[in-house]
């Protein structure tokens, strides 16, 4: 299932929901009508707005991920060979340290 048209919808109805909420919240202040839409007053609105845009967020950061996840995990796994081959050469070094250090003792 694309994911990208459930972001578009998520963003549209948060959109939605704030432009309501705000749009009952002026009626409220000009007006001594208490505006609702299902039983949702405007509070009620602007948070469920913050929500759809949240999931939102969350399913972008998520496609992100596991878009550039094949490419973090082969930076990480040459990180850790140029690790391995930086402490092999570090080993190396001092074996023939000491090896130098017993041909002038003898």
């Amino acid at each position: 299932m694309p994911i990208l048209p459930l972001i578009d919808l998520l963003i549209l109805m948060g959109s939605l929901g704030l432009v309501a909420g705000f749009g009952m919240k002026a009626i409220a202040i000009t007006t001594h009508y208490q505006p609702s839409i299902l039983g949702f007053s405007s509070i009620d609105m602007v948070i469920i707005a913050g929500i759809c845009l949240a999931f939102a967020l969350t399913l972008a950061a998520r496609t992100w991920v596991k878009l550039n996840e094949p490419r973090l995990l082969a930076l990480r796994r040459r990180a850790s060979e140029a690790e391995l081959r930086w402490q092999a050469e570090a080993i190396e070094q001092e074996v023939e340290s000491a090896e130098a250090r017993a041909g002038s003792v003898r």
